[in-house]
């Protein structure tokens, strides 16, 4: 049986496993992603977590045939290459991410494949998770940033310049303060993660008034709207005001309807059979889901009505099973 090492190389940590042709995640590790360092200094922690796993399949009896790759940044996915990528991994841009990894690694290049760790996690989703079985699917993830990608028929749509997938940076009509666009991550304005990620719902708590020591992050504003129940999620919760809790839900509202909004006209687009909802914020409960897909769902085109909207189920493996995908397929 075919065996492959399936890899989530993400901004602060990356997770790799042993991976087998049905998907069966059989051994794991993780370790921090070394970000302030440089590509030379990820590559070598990334090859030492990659040789330890194919030594313990060894053990295990197992041989394993190859490496993929999901990988935070643009991923050119021919050259096996880092395009461009933000701040949250310095010296990341310019990488070569598999011809660094092969010669540090006991496998030759056309061994090794890589594309961006979102395509990756709705690789994942569509093969074995919440879209299996779907001849095309969407896949939104709403956390620190959003993303998304487009899987028809087990293969992500990359883009021709591999820049697909950016459904983050698409203007948002509710990104907007006091008649001025929001600045978004990117060096634009007005998208929809200047307004819908997780950072952005704490920024739209405090203009809204909240006090940054009732919540002094995206969970402790989640916190505060749960009220009574806040003390599960966050101790200090409880010392929010009755308009710091207003302020928490107002927020979670704008940030929920914009995501749904966004996702909505997405579907508009690309009429997908299947949409998959993930992240953290997809993760934190009805009180973002509900506003969420009731926004969507206003969006829809009549032909659209019934479109199947699902939270992802692989959690953190996802990415891990996509990668392995890669080099399956």
């Amino acid at each position: 049986m075919t065996h492959v090492i399936g890899v989530d190389l993400g901004g602060t940590k990356t997770a790799a496993g042993v991976v087998s042709s049905s998907g069966e995640v059989l051994m794991s590790d993780t370790i921090p992603t070394l970000n302030r360092a440089g590509g030379e200094a990820i590559l070598d922690a990334t090859a030492a977590l990659i040789a330890g796993l194919v030594e313990g399949a060894a053990d295990a009896g197992l041989t394993v045939s190859g490496v993929g790759i999901g990988s935070a940044g643009v991923i050119d996915a021919v050259t096996g290459s880092v395009v461009s990528a933000t701040d949250a991994i310095l010296g990341w841009a310019g990488t070569a991410l598999t011809a660094g990894l092969s010669s540090r690694l006991s496998f030759p290049a056309s061994a090794l494949h890589a594309v961006n760790d979102v395509h990756a996690h709705a690789l994942g989703e569509a093969w074995l998770g919440a879209a299996a079985g779907s001849s095309s699917s969407l896949m939104v993830a709403f956390g620190t940033g959003v993303g998304g990608s487009i899987v028809l028929n087990g293969s992500p749509v990359l883009g021709h310049r591999f820049v697909g997938g950016h459904v983050g940076h698409f203007a948002s009509p509710l990104a907007v303060h006091d008649g001025r666009t929001l600045s978004c991550v990117c060096g634009g304005s007005g998208h929809v993660e200047a307004i819908a990620s997780g950072p952005a719902i704490h920024e739209a708590y405090l203009r809204f008034g909240g006090s940054p020591w009732s919540a002094a992050d995206t969970r402790g504003v989640f916190a505060l709207a749960f009220g009574p129940a806040a003390a599960e999620y966050d101790a200090g919760a409880a010392a929010g005001s009755a308009d710091d809790r207003a302020a928490a839900s107002r927020a979670i509202e704008l940030g929920a309807t914009a995501a749904g909004q966004a996702v909505g006209g997405l579907i508009n687009i690309l009429d997908p059979e299947t949409v998959v909802i993930s992240g953290g914020l997809a993760d934190a409960g009805e009180l973002w889901w509900k506003p969420m897909e009731a926004a969507l769902r206003q969006e829809l085109l009549a032909p659209l009505a019934a479109v199947p909207v699902v939270r992802a189920t692989l959690g953190n493996s996802a990415a891990i099973v996509g990668a392995a995908k890669l080099v399956l397929s």
